[in-house]
């Protein structure tokens, strides 16, 4: 992981660990997959179906401007693809084409079940690996009833900028994400979250460094 100094890159890797939920993945009613420019969620869902954890898929995500070169159908779509590609029946993976940000996800997918008359205690709730926290404060806002299993890829921070081969837009996306942490609960977007004051003063640290693109208005 070649970007910024020593320092920087021990902060991300502060913040990359904070963000892990630390869930062993169970049966749950449905695996939910976060659209994002990262396919590798489309792929821990795939994972997660053939171990017989969720007996459906939901992708969910329109695109944006990270994605829209990337994926021009939409995330939801290019991640159903995947999934087919990859063995998973077609009527086994729903498509929420609409959202545009994580609280839409969880709205809009939410919406899609009822529609769909599919029951739903649990939820196997699949993101980028360092925005889990991040989804599942969200998810426990917006899908309270629901009981919520955090996944995604196992892989180290190193690993996954290696596999994303954008060092400084996973350093940009992880303090955007604890950014989010901080302001959105004000906003009734998540629960509040206890943050650590050690990943507060890494979150500053690589903000005012300059890692800032993914930051939202307070």
């Amino acid at each position: 992981m070649g970007t910024g100094t020593p320092g920087a890159r021990a902060d991300a890797q502060l913040l990359w660990d904070f963000q892990q939920m630390g869930h062993t993945p169970r049966p749950c009613s449905v695996a939910v997959g976060l659209g994002s420019h990262d396919l590798g969620v489309a792929d821990v869902a795939v994972g997660l179906y053939r171990q017989g954890l969720a007996p459906v898929i939901v992708f969910t995500g329109a695109t944006s401007p990270t994605t829209r070169e990337r994926m021009p159908r939409g995330e939801a779509e290019h991640y159903r693809e995947r999934a087919v590609e990859s063995g998973v029946p077609e009527d086994a993976v729903l498509v929420e084409p609409r959202a545009r940000n994580t609280g839409e996800n969880i709205r809009f997918s939410r919406e899609l079940l009822a529609e769909r008359g599919i029951d739903v205690a649990s939820v196997l709730l699949v993101s980028k690996p360092y925005e889990e926290r991040r989804a599942y404060a969200t998810a426990r806002k917006l899908w309270p009833d629901v009981e919520v299993v955090c996944a995604s890829s196992p892989m180290t921070l190193a690993e996954y900028a290696d596999s994303i081969q954008d060092a400084r837009l996973v350093l940009d996306m992880l303090v955007g994400a604890v950014q989010r942490l901080m302001v959105y609960p004000a906003q009734g977007f998540m629960v509040t979250t206890d943050i650590p004051r050690p990943v507060v003063v890494a979150f500053e640290r690589l903000r005012d460094q300059g890692f800032t693109s993914r930051l939202v208005a307070p």
